[in-house]
């Protein structure tokens, strides 16, 4: 590998065989080099879990294509802490997608995409998800997102950045920066049977909708606009702190 040239670690949650990736890869190639450490098989919603009950293996397909069984977060952090085993260096930048589907406002706690990404930037790297309607080019969302991370590499003092980008259907788009909207779906529990009469069950609606939120990722979508969104990794709420500190005294004060 060319040290002279950005090393992009890639990953994905819909697998290492998925198109979005072997598409984003191909164009990702001639803006640095990669190296693609992704799941064995579709892993989507599985959000940051970590595969700590079981051991995992490594795949190497060649070409500096590797898969595991395991979680997208377990790719991203099998990548950073296997010494020169996959990566040659630590990476300027690390991209999970291009995924099959959107990951727009509340998706982003669920997503296995943006928790590939957040992996990265939990351990001091920039970091970009990036995912596309099913309607959208391919080929011509890689060639943003190829400008995107050329825009990122630029960034002169590293630091861990994590961006969500969303691209809506079609071939050419403006590009927005924005804010998590709402993305609500119809929840559903359907009960089932099985042929032997065993019951099983499948969790989640058949569709989402989206509520009007200025600036947000949502609205960007609806508009036929590619948002990207920052996102930060500390949780924690300061506009909560008072009424937080009042029920922790409370609390001391109660006797049960």
């Amino acid at each position: 590998m060319n040290s002279g040239r950005p090393l992009i670690l890639l990953a994905n949650d819909d697998g290492y065989r998925a198109k979005g990736l072997r598409v984003l890869a191909e164009s990702l190639r001639e803006a640095g080099d990669v190296v693609v450490c992704a799941p064995e098989t579709q892993q989507s919603a599985t959000s940051h879990a970590l595969t700590l009950v079981r051991p995992l293996r490594l795949n190497d397909h060649g070409n500096q294509v590797f898969s595991i069984d395991g979680t997208p977060a377990d790719c991203v952090y099998v990548a950073l802490n296997s010494g020169t085993r996959l990566l040659p260096r630590a990476p300027d930048i690390i991209v999970s997608g291009l995924n099959h589907g959107l990951n727009l406002g509340t998706d982003v706690f669920y997503s296995g995409t943006v928790a590939a990404a957040r992996e990265g930037a939990l351990r001091g790297f920039p970091a970009l998800a990036v995912s596309a309607s099913h309607e959208t080019d391919y080929v011509a969302a890689c060639r943003v997102v190829r400008q995107l991370v050329h825009a990122v590499v630029q960034i002169p003092v590293r630091r861990s950045l994590l961006w969500n980008v969303n691209f809506p259907p079609g071939s050419s788009w403006s590009i927005r920066q924005t804010r998590l909207g709402m993305r609500v779906y119809v929840d559903s529990v359907d009960y089932r049977h099985d042929p032997r009469g065993g019951e099983y069950l499948w969790i989640g609606g058949p569709g989402a909708e989206h509520r009007p939120m200025v600036d947000s990722d949502t609205d960007a979508y609806d508009a036929g606009i590619v948002s990207v969104t920052p996102l930060v990794l500390d949780l924690y709420c300061e506009s909560e702190a008072v009424s937080t500190d009042d029920v922790v005294r409370r609390a001391c004060e109660t006797e049960l």
